[in-house]
């Protein structure tokens, strides 16, 4: 079939030659690293919490405030359409954006290890200025600081999961990556719940909460180890086999050792990596990990129902503490898809999560704009069982999103670039990723004034274009090692035309087949 691609496994180099335990070590290593996952996670939920508060509003905001208040026939869909106040959202993404470029020649020339502090360090500084803000100039500073964590720790934290792990569970142990994400949004919209009741200040003490996982973070990054791929990639080869049987157990690492050495001779080759990316060997990679999922992964519509949540519950006629009940029940969903994907993803495979969930979520969108064109926008609060199915239904959403384009859009990309541009390509992904996150941030809202329940049928359409994306383009990467990645490509129905057989001489003099 057209979608398949699929590679036998022999005519894989030395894959079947892996040994490996899983270690104690192991494990410590990876939860550290994936608590970078929380601060994305945290942001996420609390941002759209907060600015549904009215004591925040009425601190900052004060026209949203007085129109929320209003109900109006005209303002159903329109309470929150301020553009200073999704600036305050998607600054935060912005430096995001601007910092992962920053963060690829940290990870790539010091270690993921060093993105990872950076970025704690970043968001904790950034969460203090914004508890303690006093006017929209500390607020957006404080975000650009928390930007610039994000944008550290998304760049090093896929990277240091899909390096730290054995091939045949990689899948579950990038995802630890979006399980903390999730655990991340499900507590800082409990957080918001109670701190919702706290008045004047209690949206303070949720944006402050955030120093927690950033604390956490920059402790445990103190004691992590470096991944053995990066130590191998900065010429430290006997420090790299030491990590390298210490997390595989066993100091029968021969094989592995050998396809990190050469995936790192062809790295050093590279002089400009983001220049390399557009190769024609790389095409496959450009294209399916570094523009297209980070960019889908936006566009399924997913992150502004977790932005606005709160707010988008309040504009369907809940009251405030009912609308942030109401997150924290779709926020659980998430936790509950990802633990779905971590267990099954490495046995049934990334193509399977994608397309299964796209049909979904393609159902979902349309059933919530069909219910909000014949029920929405009289300028009367919504009847209590139509209420009640929309939650069913955005939750229905959020579990199959999480079980498909959440944890898979950072686990595809960060196993399938080479060595030589995989620091690169992960900075493009991230790039790609907060931009499309910037941009929803900022247009959801007038989106949602303007064009009404029309904006869930955009994202339905949406999702059926890249539901055919993945299905044509995409081959299955479940147990390939992730040095060995590359020979998917030389077999796909579609990359191959595109690669060759990765045989050809490069411009640099350099073999296609040594990635």
């Amino acid at each position: 079939m057209a979608g398949g691609g699929f590679a036998d496994g022999g005519t894989l180099k030395r894959a079947h030659l892996y040994e490996y335990k899983i270690t104690g070590y192991f494990i410590f290593a990876c939860i550290v690293a994936a608590l970078g996952g929380s601060l994305f996670g945290y942001d996420l939920g609390v941002s759209g919490g907060v600015t549904s508060m009215d004591d925040f509003l009425k601190d900052f905001f004060p026209k949203v405030y007085r129109r929320k208040q209003e109900h109006l026939h005209e303002t159903d869909y329109c309470k929150y359409d301020s553009q200073i106040l999704t600036l305050f959202t998607s600054s935060l993404y912005f430096a995001a954006l601007v910092s992962t470029f920053g963060a690829s020649h940290v990870t790539r020339n010091k270690g993921r290890r060093a993105s990872i502090l950076v970025g704690s360090i970043s968001f904790f500084l950034g969460a203090v200025l914004n508890a303690a803000a006093v006017n929209i100039s500390m607020l957006i500073i404080g975000r650009i600081l928390l930007g610039v964590g994000i944008g550290f720790g998304n760049q090093a934290v896929p990277l240091y999961l899909s390096e730290m792990a054995p091939a045949k569970v990689r899948g579950a142990v990038n995802q630890l990556f979006q399980l903390t994400t999730c655990l991340g949004i499900l507590i800082a919209n409990l957080i918001n719940y109670g701190t919702e009741k706290i008045h004047p200040w209690g949206w303070r003490l949720s944006l402050g909460l955030a120093t927690v996982p950033a604390t956490l973070m920059f402790v445990g990054g103190v004691f992590l180890p470096e991944t053995p791929n990066s130590l191998v990639e900065q010429g430290r080869l006997e420090e790299g086999r030491k990590v390298l049987e210490k997390i595989r157990g066993t100091a029968k690492v021969d094989a592995e050792f050998a396809d990190l050495i050469d995936a790192s001779n062809a790295a050093r080759a590279i002089e400009h990596p983001f220049k390399n990316l557009l190769k024609r060997k790389n095409r496959p990679q450009l294209i399916i990990g570094a523009l297209g999922i980070p960019a889908f992964q936006q566009l399924t519509g997913m992150n502004s129902i977790l932005f606005y949540a709160p707010v988008i519950f309040q504009s369907l006629g809940f009251g405030s503490g009912a609308s942030l009940y109401s997150s924290v029940i779709t926020s659980g969903a998430l936790v509950v898809g990802a633990l779905i994907s971590m267990a099954l993803v490495d046995k049934f495979g990334r193509r399977a999560f994608f397309l299964e969930a796209g049909t979904e979520m393609f159902c979902f969108m349309v059933a919530v704009a069909i219910t909000l064109a014949l029920k929405f926008g009289q300028g009367v609060t919504l009847p209590k069982g139509i209420g009640i199915f929309l939650v069913i239904i955005i939750c229905l959403f959020v579990l199959a999103y999480g079980r498909s384009w959440g944890p898979l859009g950072w686990l595809v990309p960060s196993e399938i670039f080479p060595l030589e541009t995989r620091s690169a390509g992960q900075s493009m992904v991230v790039c790609v990723n907060m931009l499309f996150t910037a941009l929803i941030a900022q247009c959801f809202l007038v989106s949602l004034c303007h064009l009404r329940y029309g904006i869930f049928l955009l994202f339905a359409g949406l999702i059926l274009i890249m539901s055919s994306f993945i299905f044509f383009l995409l081959p299955e990467t479940k147990q390939v090692p992730i040095e060995e990645v590359y020979l998917l490509w030389q077999n796909h129905w579609f990359w191959k035309r595109i690669v060759g057989d990765g045989d050809q001489v490069e411009p640099d003099g350099k073999l296609g087949s040594q990635v």
